[in-house]
Parts: structure tokens; C-alpha cells; sequence
């Protein structure tokens, strides 16, 4: 069944967030928790157990930083961290959920919250007093389902194009602008290609998330109006995946599996090899570290139309936690404090959910890139995915044909007219 609240809350969110960052934050029960987390009613002896994927790596040591100011403003209460990486969270999450071993709070991104929340898994957050004078409207419904609040929004981030600006100057080529399309990025990434043998002009994953976004970027869609039927194989959508796979596989702008020898994406940039990037700007702490060429970013370009894709993560509560309360202070804190808040931005660890002027513009004065302003930029295209209740499915089904046009496995009306029946015969929608 298709969560069909979501896509009118998201296009108020579209228009709310342009050129704005989200608002959050929470208030807890009158006598228990404030919108920031502060200090009030003290907590004795509680241990929070709070499980996360976006805190790994180069975030862990602002993950930190919070838990410290958290612990000092809240004495009584601990905050147990367990970061687990992204490829493997969801399973875990899952077998602990049904085994009735969940953390106290933990992380959801927009993609999974759904099915959790059909789950009956999540403590329902109108059990505490929300300050809803605080929060963004849209931002906050994001994580609600029938009109239940279920989760506080944390975070969120866009996808952006990274370029090499050395690279560009090698090829001779004009830096990309806002208004570049599909021709523009390709043209660019032929003359880079031509470099050399192990210079690639663009990289852009062939997978679930990157084909949906190529697919409203050509016109497409994977699902019909209502939700209530599969679109997959439409020849808006051939052509969109017809597009990415050849260039792998016809101009060899973007590298094959087998030229990559293992190597990602990412470092496939940090070592000066490739020319363009479309990737998210979570990857803002390493490249600022790593990187050491001259790089900036542009919103990302377009088809027929420009997309970019939004990513958003919350946080909810355990259903059966036996801390609840200091739970909820933990989330709040993380949502809607401006502590929080500017460890996210001194940390370059996407944006926080909050509209506190001075924290947008400690986050646009950071540099690298120069061009930050295109993140803001991007807010404008921003779209999300379908979300049903059989997310993961769809997304394993449609990655697996994906996977094939890539490799030059099967043609792109192959792929996705075989994919397109595995949908229909192993998912129900509404």
C-alpha cells in the first residue's frame, strides 16, 4: 500500500524549505523535556540505548560532541551509542525488532520509516507535548502516518554535482552551471574522458535511487498517479536507463565495474581520476579532508526537467522502551537544539532540521566548496521516492534488472520489462 499523504506533505515541503533549512525540534511532557533538551526536571540513573547509521566515520566525532552536551545539560541521563554501518543497519534493525530487542531510540531514514510505523513498532510522540509553535508544519509530517507523530526530523541532505575543477581546465572545458542538462554534463565528460585512459568524466551509480531521480528527470515515473500500479517499463523509463547505461558501455564516460577494479566512486575522485560526481553532500567532511584539487559543486543537471533527489533521516522511539521519557529528551535534542545544530554544521554532517538564521549562515560560510549555495539551489527540484510498504523489495527487485543494462547484461527494455513483471507478481500495492 502507497502512503498516500506523503507526496502532498513533501510538495509543502518543497515549497517551504527553498532556500530555507527545515525547522524542528520538540517540547517533551510540561514537567519532563524542552524543545532543546535542556535542563528542567532531573532524570536519576537512566541509560538510553540510541542506535544510528549516520554517525559512522568522519560523523562519529560529532555524533560525540552531542551525547556530551546532551549528558551535561540532562545529568542522570546516559546516552549508549551503537553506530552500525548503513549495508548492514536495517537488517539488524529488523531481526532486534522482531525479536523484541530494540534500542531504546534509533534512526529511520524517509524511505524506511513507513513500514515501521505500519509495524506498530514506534511509541506514539503525541504522548508527550509537542511544541508544535516550533516545528515546520511539513517537515514534522514527514514522519507522522494517519496523523500520528512517530518520529522527529534530524537531518536532511541532497544530491549535488562535484566537479573537478582541474580537470575541467585540462580538457578546456567552462565549468558546469545551474542550467546544465543531460547533453551539457555529457559533452563535458567526453572531452574529460579523452584525457587519458584512466580518466573518466562521470560517475552516477546505475542503481534504485539514481534511476527513479533519472526517471523524473526524462518525464517518467516508476508508479501511476494513485499509486495502484506499476509504470516501470514506460518508454520514458527505457530511455532514462537506456541513457545511464550507455555511458558505461557505448562512450565509456563513466567506468565498468571491471575498470573500477574495486575502486569506489568516492576515491575515484579523491584521486583526481574522474571529472564529475553526482553524489550526496554527506560526502562534504571526507572531500573537504581528502581532496586536494580544486573542486566545487552545481546543482545537479537535468533531462526534460531537473530532480534532485531529497534524503531526510528521523528519529523514533521505541514502542515497548522502558525510558521513553529520557528517550524523547534525546531525540528532541538532536532534532531541534541549536548545540546540535551547529556541531551538524562545524562538522559538515548535512544539514540540521532547524531555521536558526545564524546556523544557515555558518553553514553557507563554509568553504570548500565555494559554491555552497547550490545545496540551497538544489531545494527547489527536490523529489523522494515512491514509498510503500514493500520499500526494501522494490528496491532489491529493480537494482538486480538495473544491474544487468549496466553490465550490458540485457537491453534497458529488457531489463526493465522483466523487472516490471517480478513487481507486479511479488508486491501488492494499494
Amino acid at each position: 500500500m502507497v502512503h498516500g499523504k506523503w507526496g502532498k506533505t513533501l510538495s509543502g515541503l518543497l515549497a517551504a524549505t527553498m532556500m530555507t533549512v527545515l525547522v524542528a525540534g520538540c517540547a517533551g511532557k510540561e514537567d519532563e523535556a524542552s524543545s532543546t533538551g535542556g535542563k528542567d526536571k532531573k532524570t536519576e540513573n537512566v541509560t538510553v540505548k540510541f542506535a544510528n547509521f549516520s554517525g559512522a566515520g568522519d560523523a562519529a566525532p560529532a555524533l560525540e560532541k552531542m551525547k556530551e552536551k546532551f549528558e551535561e545539560l540532562n545529568p542522570g541521563i546516559t546516552i549508549d551509542i551503537e553506530t552500525i554501518g548503513y549495508e548492514e543497519y536495517f537488517t539488524q534493525l529488523q531481526t532486534r525488532v522482531a525479536a523484541g530487542t530494540a534500542p531504546d531510540a534509533y534512526e529511520l531514514n524517509f524511505e524506511n520509516f513507513f513500514s515501521y510505523a505500519k509495524k506498530g513498532v514506534l511509541h506514539d510522540l503525541n504522548a508527550f507535548t509537542i511544541d508544535r509553535s516550533a516545528l515546520q508544519e511539513q517537515a514534522l509530517n514527514a514522519f507522522q502516518d494517519d496523523g500520528v507523530q512517530y518520529g522527529l526530523p534530524a537531518s536532511f541532505s541532497n544530491v549535488v554535482l562535484f566537479y573537478n575543477k582541474d580537470l575541467f581546465d585540462q580538457a578546456n572545458v567552462d565549468y558546469p552551471t545551474k542550467d546544465w542538462t543531460w547533453k551539457e554534463m555529457d559533452d563535458a565528460a567526453a572531452k574529460i574522458r579523452a584525457l587519458g585512459d584512466d580518466i573518466f568524466g562521470v560517475h552516477q551509480g546505475v542503481q534504485f535511487f539514481e534511476f527513479f531521480k533519472a526517471v523524473r528527470q526524462n518525464g517518467g515515473s516508476l508508479l501511476n498517479e494513485d499509486g495502484t500500479a506499476f509504470t516501470v517499463n514506460t518508454p520514458e523509463n527505457v530511455e532514462a536507463l537506456r541513457h545511464l547505461a550507455e555511458r558505461i558501455n557505448v562512450t565509456n564516460v563513466m567506468p565498468s565495474e571491471a575498470q573500477l577494479s574495486g575502486v569506489g566512486d568516492w576515491d575515484l575522485f579523491k584521486t583526481g581520476r574522474l571529472g564529475m560526481l553526482i553524489t550526496g553532500i554527506w560526502a562534504f567532511p571526507d572531500f573537504v579532508q581528502n581532496v586536494k584539487f580544486n573542486w566545487d559543486i552545481e546543482v545537479e543537471p537535468g533531462g526534460k526537467q531537473k530532480a534532485t533527489h531529497f534524503f531526510a533521516n528521523g528519529l523514533v522511539i521505541n514502542k515497548e522502551s522502558k525510558v521513553a521519557d529520557a528517550a524523547f529528551k534525546w531525540i528532541a535534542f538532536m532534532s531541534g537544539s541549536k548545540e546540535a545544530a551547529q556541531i551538524r554544521v562545524d562538522a559538515n554532517w548535512e544539514l540540521p532540521a532547524v531555521t536558526h538564521p545564524e546556523i544557515q549562515e555558518a553553514y553557507l560560510s563554509i568553504t570548500p566548496p565555494d559554491n555552497r549555495k547550490a545545496v540551497f539551489d538544489s531545494l527547489a527540484y527536490l523529489i523522494t521516492p515512491p514509498v510503500i510498504e514493500q520499500f526494501s523489495e522494490m528496491n532489491d527487485i529493480l537494482s538486480n534488472y538495473l544491474s544487468k543494462a549496466a553490465q550490458g547484461a540485457d537491453t534497458p527494455e529488457k531489463a526493465l520489462a522483466d523487472a516490471q513483471k517480478e513487481l507486479e507478481e511479488k508486491i501488492k500495492l494499494k
